[in-house]
């Protein structure tokens, strides 16, 4: 599956690399080999949208909308519906309440019943997503916007295994070509490089000041708050010691940073989503009879779950009230709800609340702000 043009590119990512190890994989494994082409959906379902929430001043996930959008839609339609496919399977960390362990642990030595997929998709119930065997690789972070209807017909052959496990498998195998790739990091289908030149490659300079969170004072010039993101080490010329990006102000170009790391201005403990994609299509019944439910949140993936209380909105939006506050929570990244090892599903954040920073100058405020003297009553005439 191709979903960026390399000749527009001159990134570290091969796709022409990519297909022609899974190619190798097909061969050696014996089964056919079809090549498809996503770029113009990739480009206008996920790279516009992500320049878009950039230019906002917020930080996409592509990844997440990779998933959403090409393989669990476009590539799962073609799956389905051009190859005749039963069912979708991927490499994806992760598993759903229709595996059936029986029949992958038996496969290798009979031939599955007939029409064993088919029949599990029949099931009426909604299939739930959960957190694979291998909880440090677990990727149903990633997984978190796709819909019932894909999840409904996808297995997850590795969803019991370790990644060490499925290394030595493929050792076995004789796949040493594909266990020498170095793992991806970058953005999805894009690979690494340096992000402020790739994303002014498609977006105009637009100058701006830093400014000091703490006085006002302008610190230095950037090339365009989309550049940065919450949290990340701002580089400012002629500055020795390490400045952090705390806030932004599009409609001034400004980004305020803080002296350090862990700046009381970018911590927050409450976020606000848009409507939220629940993975069985419903909000759990405890959120729709209370409007609250208690659960676990994260935005970035490999993150420790953080118990949090959800709200629930009339528009399907929710409040998250985490137990603590969190650093650089992000306008623009996934608000990702477990139950457990159920992931229930993600929203997009688009609202924050207020920082530590400015909890803390309101406290202040409140203890510098004058006590009216009480007034002696004045005696009756």
């Amino acid at each position: 599956m191709k979903n960026w043009d390399s000749l527009d590119e001159n990134g570290v990512c091969s796709s022409e690399k990519d297909c022609e190890d899974a190619y190798k994989v097909c061969q050696n494994l014996d089964i056919p080999f079809h090549q498809v082409s996503y770029v113009k959906e990739y480009w206008h379902e996920v790279f516009t949208n992500l320049l878009k929430e950039y230019e906002k001043g917020r930080t996409p996930n592509p990844d997440i909308l990779c998933n959403k959008h090409i393989k669990f839609n476009h590539f799962y339609n073609y799956a389905i519906n051009s190859l005749g496919a039963d069912a979708m399977a991927t490499g994806h960390y992760a598993r759903t309440s229709q595996e059936d362990e029986d029949v992958f642990q038996q496969s290798h030595v009979a031939p599955p019943p007939k029409h064993v997929f088919r029949d599990r998709f029949e099931i009426r119930n909604p299939v739930r997503l959960y957190q694979g065997a291998d909880r440090f690789k677990d990727q149903t972070f990633f997984l978190s916007q796709i819909s019932q209807d894909a999840l409904r017909r996808t297995v997850f052959p590795l969803s019991g295994l370790t990644k060490d496990y499925v290394k030595k498998i493929a050792a076995e195998a004789g796949f040493q070509h594909v266990l020498k790739k170095k793992e991806s990091m970058g953005i999805c289908f894009i690979g690494e490089r340096k992000f402020e030149d790739f994303i002014l490659e498609y977006l105009e300079p637009k100058p701006g000041n830093f400014v000091s969170i703490e006085d006002g004072k302008i610190m230095g010039e950037h090339q365009g708050w989309f550049t940065l993101t919450l949290g990340q080490r701002a580089r400012i010329g002629g500055q020795r010691d390490a400045w952090f990006v705390v806030d932004k102000d599009i409609t001034t170009g400004e980004v305020f940073v803080g002296p350090t790391t862990n700046h009381p201005a970018l911590f927050r403990d409450t976020v606000r989503t848009d409507r939220f994609h629940w993975i069985t299509e419903d909000p759990p019944t405890e959120l729709i009879q209370t409007k609250m439910m208690e659960c676990h949140f994260r935005f970035i993936h490999q993150m420790p779950l953080t118990p949090c209380t959800v709200t629930l909105n009339m528009d399907g939006s929710v409040w998250i009230m985490l137990s603590q506050p969190i650093r650089a929570l992000t306008p623009g990244q996934f608000a990702v709800l477990y139950k457990g090892d159920e992931c229930l599903g993600s929203g997009k954040i688009v609202r924050l609340g207020p920082t530590e920073h400015t909890l803390q100058q309101g406290r202040d405020r409140m203890k510098e702000a004058p006590v009216a003297k009480e007034r002696t009553p004045e005696p009756a005439s």
